[in-house]
């Protein structure tokens, strides 16, 4: 069982400020792609895992080695919106999160379906190295 997977996601809320927006009053499209890395941040920081020390201790960091994304609709100024993030798969060097982003309304509308595959670096090669499944046990909690 892993924490926050695709059938139980990570939830994390964000407001839409005016600095999202573009002229049109929508948000930017290449912004869903910054709340998308706050709410994967965040879900690491719930698993446990302090970045800054894997990078300096282990010198190891994560990158993102693919993604693809599907806009539904848009979000406004001042909207309230609903990042998730869930494992979808783990494979030696690479992990796939599911990401979603929903008008957080009663409705909870979805305006962005996307998936992420990142992968974990040597920081100082910048060659893949083995994910540790234990990044992702429920006890990290």
């Amino acid at each position: 069982m892993t924490v926050a997977d695709v059938a139980n996601p990570f939830e994390w809320p964000i407001r839409v400020y005016y600095e999202d927006t573009d002229a049109q009053g929508v948000v930017f499209y290449a912004n869903y792609f910054r709340f998308m890395e706050r709410a994967r941040t965040e879900w690491l920081r719930a698993l446990g895992v302090d970045q800054v020390a894997m990078m300096e201790r282990d010198r190891r960091i994560f990158v993102v080695t693919e993604t693809s994304a599907e806009f539904l609709a848009s979000a406004r100024f001042n909207d309230q919106i609903i990042v998730t993030a869930g494992l979808s798969e783990l494979t030696r060097a690479t992990f796939n999160i599911e990401q979603n982003i929903y008008l957080d309304n009663p409705e909870r509308k979805l305006l962005l379906r996307s998936h992420v595959r990142a992968a974990l670096l040597n920081a100082d090669t910048m060659r893949p190295v083995r994910v540790p499944a234990s990044i992702f046990e429920e006890t990290k909690q």
